[in-house]
């Protein structure tokens, strides 16, 4: 496992301004890597997006049919939108890292994105790796599969830790009162005799920094 992250803690008044930070923080990062490598590889936890409150709009557009080449959207669609996902996540993930569109970190040999946007359940799991589950102390596989998930569907697909822990940086985003307590224990004083939290097995080789809401903050 990697070593212990620096860890930043933020907290804001409403799920709004932890929106628009977040969207910064993840901007500033994406002009970073894309200077520095060229390419920004980030990874999102797709169940804590409500992608029906989503409005996205293009900056600016050229004006041209939407099938144009030289149409925004056109460039969106096609690289992103229409993309569906990867029948084979741990191949099609070894293929990335081998020809170096993501990078491997040298201290692990794991795949290292460049930021990595976590949730964290009422629970404490992150990604689909749950309390007490032994998939929380899976060491080599890069991609793992669990059948007993204790939130349904049983049967889900997700990174391992080492993956998780190789990223050069980490956001976990927690909002909302029910959550409350399980905050305080990742990030008060409780609980230091109990087993670890998943959330808190998430330790990057880079920066952590968790984005709270008032709520989620309220007992800390």
């Amino acid at each position: 496992m990697a070593a212990t992250a620096e860890k930043k803690v933020e907290v804001f008044d409403t799920e709004e301004d932890l929106a628009v930070s977040l969207a910064k923080y993840t901007a500033d990062l994406s002009d970073k890597f894309g200077k520095e490598r060229g390419s920004f590889t980030v990874v999102v936890s797709i169940d804590s997006i409500e992608w029906s409150k989503w409005h996205v709009f293009w900056v600016d557009e050229r004006v041209v049919p939407k099938d144009h080449d030289d149409s925004n959207y056109k460039l969106a669609f096609d690289l992103f939108l229409s993309q569906g996902a990867a029948d084979d996540y741990e191949t099609c993930l070894k293929h990335l890292v081998n020809s170096g569109v993501i990078a491997k970190s040298e201290a692990s040999g794991f795949p290292k994105f460049d930021l990595q946007l976590l949730g964290m359940g009422p629970d404490g799991h992150v990604a689909s790796l749950f309390p007490g589950h032994p998939l929380c102390k899976e060491s080599k596989k890069w991609v793992t599969h669990i059948l007993d998930s204790p939130k349904p569907p049983p049967e889900r697909i997700t990174f391992t830790f080492p993956v998780i822990n190789s990223s050069a940086n980490i956001a976990l985003v927690v909002c909302g009162g029910g959550k409350a307590d399980v905050v305080q224990r990742a990030l008060g004083n409780s609980g230091k005799n109990e087993e670890p939290l998943p959330c808190q097995l998430v330790s990057p080789e880079g920066e952590l920094k968790w984005f709270l809401d008032k709520s989620a903050a309220s007992k800390l």
